[in-house]
This record gives structure tokens, sequence and C-alpha cells, in this order.
């Protein structure tokens, strides 16, 4: 592509939402390049040396860019509808379907990276390989990233960068040794203007400060390039080394600078890390039989008791109600009915969202059948065998539902940390011991909509 052309702007769908994306014709295989919260496919080629690294990454793959759901050209949303990464994980699919992506690498940067992970790990089919830059599994502070900052430090974050988005001030501070005099501020004041909201900027920044993708990272077998930058001023690298070696099949590359975009800086070095991951993943077609879901365990409570106080007949009618309902809310929320127990179900979703949703949709329907529903979720990896699933995550979730009360959709933790920003609430249920499964678990109650919950949950 000649040094004075842009590529054409094109829109893929999902559902009534709009996605811009341009493509930069190069070899294959497809590379994804989700930029993070700063995005703007038409302003990308306003500055030199991000124009400059998208040309020079075509040259070594075929490079689709994208604008994330509420940033650029992509359709934008008010700060009370931040959107789930549920559907950030549809935008993603609805992209690569529209650019003629079967089977891509996706390039994800900052905030970018967990929504990486979540879609490699929940459809490792469309995604060949992964490369992370300068990002983390979680932004909470805890006892093993005392480098990341407390929930009040979030929060003043938070609040600066959307009072002074727009002055510049924000893009040169993350690459200065590339953003830099009148020209470089001036295309720095657009880019942030026109890239996102200051409210969609404070709330996007609430919603990923509470996510937390670490749960998952085993389930995660693509090949992974982790590179970061030892003075990278967005990220400390130590979150760059700890995300690696949670991943299993995890390079990392600390690269030098102090800049924390990628086309910021030292771009070679980029771009050869780039060319070299790349090479060696043309030769990996390892297809995988792993993948992350949610499960979802329903049950019936006392069903014996109610069965010997209907009778045969009219136990077995009711039965028949309780799984046709059951049946059509799994359809309805893109659920797959893997087995069922006599009096529940076991199913599968590929986002807890959807998962959360639906169990609360059964227990409300099943009430006007006179029935009370247990149900409970958990995401983890799973095998699946033909149309069966195995592994630790489906007797995790045999385990939660167990645990639920009667009309209780109960999540473990690892449920509740992928769901921020869903505007759901939650009831702290203690930590216990699942039979049969290591570790001490989380476990959280949904609790039904309106309904106030605990002191530092989630709130939207």
């Amino acid at each position: 592509m000649p040094a004075s052309q842009k590529p054409e702007t094109r829109y893929a769908w999902n559902g009534d939402v709009s996605l811009a994306y341009q493509v930069l014709e190069g070899p294959e295989p497809g590379l994804l390049y989700l930029q993070g919260y700063l995005s703007n496919v038409e302003l990308n080629w306003e500055h030199a040396p991000l124009a400059r690294f998208l040309r020079e990454l075509a040259r070594v793959v075929r490079v689709v860019v994208s604008d994330r759901r509420g940033l650029g050209c992509s359709e934008r949303f008010t700060p009370a509808d931040t959107p789930p990464l549920e559907d950030l994980l549809d935008d993603v699919a609805a992209v690569l379907d529209a650019a003629g992506c079967r089977r891509s690498v996706l390039f994800a940067t900052g905030d970018c990276g967990p929504l990486a992970c979540l879609f490699a790990a929940t459809y490792p089919d469309r995604v060949q390989a992964l490369v992370l830059w300068g990002t983390s599994a979680t932004w909470k502070r805890s006892d093993e990233t005392p480098w990341l900052h407390s929930p009040e430090e979030h929060e003043a974050e938070s609040r600066a960068i959307r009072d002074r988005l727009g002055d510049g001030t924000w893009t040169r501070e993350r690459a200065p040794s590339t953003v830099t005099g009148e020209a470089g501020l001036a295309w720095a004041k657009r880019y942030e203007r026109l890239s996102l909201t200051p409210g969609s900027v404070y709330w996007e920044g609430r919603r990923f400060a509470e996510t937390d993708v670490t749960g998952v990272l085993s389930s995660l077998h693509v090949p992974t390039l982790v590179l970061h930058r030892a003075g990278d001023p967005e990220e400390p690298v130590a979150s760059g080394r700890l995300l690696a070696a949670r991943l299993p099949r995890a390079t990392f590359t600390e690269l030098e600078g102090g800049d924390h975009f990628p086309w910021a800086g030292d771009q070679d070095a980029v771009l050869q890390a780039l060319e070299h991951f790349l090479s060696a993943v043309r030769s990996d077609a390892e297809e995988l039989d792993r993948v992350l879901a949610t499960v979802l365990f329903t049950d019936i409570v006392d069903s014996t008791r109610k069965a010997a106080e209907l009778g045969d007949a009219r136990w077995v009618e009711l039965l028949a109600r309780h799984d046709a309902t059951v049946r059509g809310l799994l359809a309805l929320y893109r659920g797959r009915e893997v087995d069922t127990t006599g009096d529940g179900f076991l199913a599968s979703f590929d986002g807890p969202l959807r998962g959360i949703r639906c169990a609360q949709a059964i227990v409300d329907a099943t009430a006007s059948l006179g029935l009370q529903i247990r149900a409970g979720l958990h995401t983890g990896e799973v095998e699946r065998d033909g149309d069966r699933l195995r592994g630790v995550a489906v007797h995790a979730g045999a385990r939660v539902a167990s645990l639920a009360g009667a009309s209780e959709v109960l999540v473990s933790q690892t449920v509740k940390d992928l769901v921020v920003g869903a505007g759901l609430r939650f009831e702290d249920r203690g930590v216990h011991e699942l039979k049969g499964v290591p570790g001490r678990w989380g476990l959280y109650a949904v609790l039904p909509d309106g309904h106030a919950g605990s002191p530092g949950e989630p709130v939207h």
C-alpha cells in the first residue's frame, strides 16, 4: 500500500451495533489488532509513526484493525449502558467474520488483553495465536500484585483521566518518545476526543478495574507471545511477567523503552519480535478439544416429595412442562443442553452473563409451575467429548449447584469476576470446600434485579 493511501473503513454488524474496521492486505494468517482505549481507524493514518507501524505489520501478516464498541468510528454507548465483556466477545467474532478471518491471530493491547484472553479460551477454533502487549490479567491489588492500584486509587485515576480527556497529555505521557512538538500534541488532542468520550472513559475504567480473568488463563492453550516494555508508564512490567507465567503456552519478551503503545518508540524491535513469533505460528496447526465454558446445573428442590404428592401421572406431566420450559430458555440464551438428570439439566454457555440470565429466567418461569429450582454456575476449562463435557470445571459447577438454596442462583468467584459492568448484584456466601474439587471456593448468590447488594459489589 502506498504511504499516501489508507484502507477503506468498513463496518461489521453485531445485531444493530456497527463496528468499524479496516483491512491491510498481507500474508496469511489474518491478524486482528485491538488497540485498546485509544482507537480511531481513520485518525490512525494522521500520525506518521502509527501509520508506519500498521504498514510495516502488513508486510508480515494480513492486518485487520478495528475500533472496539464505544471507541472511534464504531457504535458508541452511554455511560449508563457500558457493555459487558460478553457483548465485546460477540463483537470480535462479528469483525472476524466480516473480514473473512476463519482462524486468526489476536494482537491485543492494554485493556483489550483480558478480552482477547477470554475470546481465545472460549473460541480456540477461531484463534491461531495470541499476542498480548502491555496488559494484565487483573488490575486489582493483592498480595500477589502489590504494584497494582487500590480501589480508591483506581477511582481517583478514572476521574482524573475523565476530567482532562482531550488535552493530549494522557496520550503524550504514554508515548513520550513519539508524541512530541506542537503537531504531535495537536494530533493527541484530536485522537483522544475522537476515540472516546469522558463519560465512557470513566465507566470503562471502572469496569476494567473490577475485571479479573486470572481464573481462566489456565484454559488458554493457543501459542501466546507476551510483550512488555521495561519502562511502560501505564502497566508495570511485573504484570506482563505474571501474566506470561500463568499462561500454559506463553513466551515472555521484555523490550527496552518507556512508551506504552507498540507503535511508539522503537517499533522495529516490536515488529521483529512479532515476525519471529508469527513465523513459528504458521507451522502450528494443533486442534484443541479444550475450551472455556460456563456450565450451568439446575435441579428441582424436593423433587421426590413433590412426585409423591402429585402421583406418577401428574408428576410426569409436570416434569415434561418443566423440561420444555428449560429447553426453550436455553435456546433463547444461546445455551447448549449437555445432559439431563431426571429432574435437572446440565448446560453450557459461551459467556457467563448469558448463563446467569438463563438461570434467573429458569427460576422465575418454573415458579409459575409450582416448582422451586436451584442453580449453580462456574466458568472454567472443559474437554469436549462428542456432545458431552468433562473436566474439573464440570464437577465444580455441580458442587456449586448443590450448595444453592431454593429459587437461588449461586455462582463461583470466577463467574462473578467476569460479569463486572453487567448490572448484577451479588451476596457473598463465604468460602467453601467443594467435595472432590481442589482448593477453597468463594461463592456468591445472584440477587434478583433491583435487590440491594453487599457493599463493595459491582455497581452500575
